[in-house]
């Protein structure tokens, strides 16, 4: 096929996009910021020659790199997912990526995979939308729809269903690569928009911008008063003491959260009601009035019922849905061995991943050094769980209050539940002394919370029914 023709295909098949207002990598991080914090070393220039399957420095890679130890594990699961043996077709698997960016309208996760697709001897005619698709990935739709939006809804029926529907069924092999794809690039969506990741720039296109972008919304940061260049927030916005003392008083709560921790234990009983109260606190985090969002048409070819989103798990008069007691399905001695026996080697892959990000401290907090940051870390990737309706038993939920003040929470929510909703008026909300870099990283543990609790509720349903 002649090189212009293939061109022409893949800027048919891209949803068009406007381009970025601002420079780099990243509409929320000042350029010369993501340059300095990693230098784009050595290091990080061998593992995208070893791991990208562009080829290419993309965008996300250039922020995640200011954690090269993370970007990694990052790199190494995504390219086992997407390029090593595995028991989908290399077509599939830029599809079913494609279907999960589609859910949070991620127009920059669509395009990429479209470009993937095509190369790996895709189908042009499948790109024209979800109806020119075999049937088979046709029935992953209702899966993609619940974990991305409401994964506790997911049974054992909705197994039972894929591996069971004659020519078209899924082996179990099959359907936990899928799953592991769509729960990778609904996490990967919320990283996308959390970050403020800007269109890729392309040298062979004549004004050195190639259609890709965050989203429709981006430009515009989805608000009137949001202008991606103006949109420090001021305190009068939000209400928010001083930066400066703001920071001196979170240290001060985590301090006298271990102290109070080494003089007393909570009681199971209030342990319980500290979980039930963060869980209803939740449902007041309100990350903005978008019931009617524009779906582009480029990006509703790839979605069925658009309408369905994010419900708040504990909604008021819905306690009939029993709460996941992390003790009774962890990652760690119930999904990792499941994962890993139906579809080798991903399980220590992701693994690795989930466990660098949790552990992952410079013991640095703004200006400060010498900083132990493991309970904010903890009360991050809890929250995040706490939201999915996911408990840890021997977790104090009142530390999640101590520490997450009510702009975080609102960041929290919004990257986690609605990603195509995150301004960087939210970004530049919450610890505005914190750098950038800080910033990223709660990005990455918000991903891979998101990640592994829609893992988890997969994971759990593929066990009940085989068991």
């Amino acid at each position: 096929m002649p090189l212009n023709f293939k061109m022409t295909q893949l800027c048919e098949k891209r949803v068009q996009v406007s381009p970025p207002l601002t420079r780099g990598p990243s509409a929320f991080i000042p350029e010369n910021e993501v340059m300095q914090a990693n230098g784009l070393d050595e290091r990080t220039n061998l593992l995208v020659e070893e791991y990208s399957t562009s080829g290419r420095l993309d965008n996300i890679t250039q922020v995640m790199s200011i954690h090269t130890q993370y970007l990694e594990s990052f790199l190494r699961s995504q390219f086992y997912m997407l390029r090593m043996d595995g028991p989908l077709p290399l077509p599939y698997r830029h599809y079913i990526a494609i279907m999960a960016a589609a859910r949070h309208q991620c127009s920059y996760l669509i395009n990429m995979h479209v470009d993937e697709f095509l190369k790996t001897g895709g189908i042009a005619e499948w790109l024209n939308g979800l109806e020119y698709i075999p049937q088979r990935l046709k029935n992953l739709n209702e899966i993609n729809k619940l974990l991305a939006h409401r994964p506790w809804l997911i049974t054992k029926e909705h197994i039972q269903k894929l591996v069971k529907t004659g020519e078209n069924n899924w082996s179990l092999p099959e359907l936990v690569h899928a799953v592991v794809l769509l729960a990778h690039y609904h996490a990967l969506a919320s990283f996308v928009f959390g970050s403020g990741i800007n269109p890729e720039r392309d040298p062979d296109t004549s004004n050195g911008v190639r259609l890709i972008a965050v989203n429709n919304f981006c430009v515009c940061d989805l608000a009137n008063d949001n202008n991606i260049e103006n949109a420090s927030l001021t305190s009068s916005n939000f209400g928010i003491a001083d930066s400066l003392s703001e920071l001196e008083a979170l240290m001060e709560r985590m301090k006298r959260l271990q102290e109070d921790k080494e003089d007393e234990e909570a009681s199971q009983e209030e342990m319980d009601t500290r979980f039930e109260k963060e869980k209803k606190e939740s449902l007041l985090v309100i990350s903005g009035a978008f019931d009617d969002e524009i779906v582009s048409t480029d990006v509703s070819r790839y979605v069925e019922d658009p309408g369905f989103g994010y419900k708040d798990f504990a909604r008021r008069g819905e306690d009939h849905l029993p709460t996941f007691r992390a003790q009774d399905y962890t990652w760690e001695n119930h999904g990792f061995s499941l994962v890993n026996r139906l579809y080798s080697d991903i399980g220590h892959l992701l693994d690795e991943k989930f466990r660098m990000v949790y552990n992952l401290t410079y013991n640095t907090m703004a200006t400060h050094e010498d900083v132990d940051t493991t309970t904010l870390r903890r009360a991050l990737f809890n929250y995040v769980h706490c939201m999915y309706g996911i408990r840890y038993d021997d977790y104090d939920y009142g530390e999640v209050n101590q520490l997450l003040e009510r702009s975080l929470k609102v960041y929290i929510k919004t990257v986690t539940c609605y990603p195509e909703r995150t301004t960087k008026r939210m970004y530049d909300s919450y610890w505005r002394q914190f750098k950038h870099s800080e910033k990223v990283h709660v990005n990455l543990l918000l991903m891979e919370a998101r990640m592994q609790a829609e893992l988890l509720y997969a994971l759990r349903a593929i066990t009940r029914h085989l068991t």
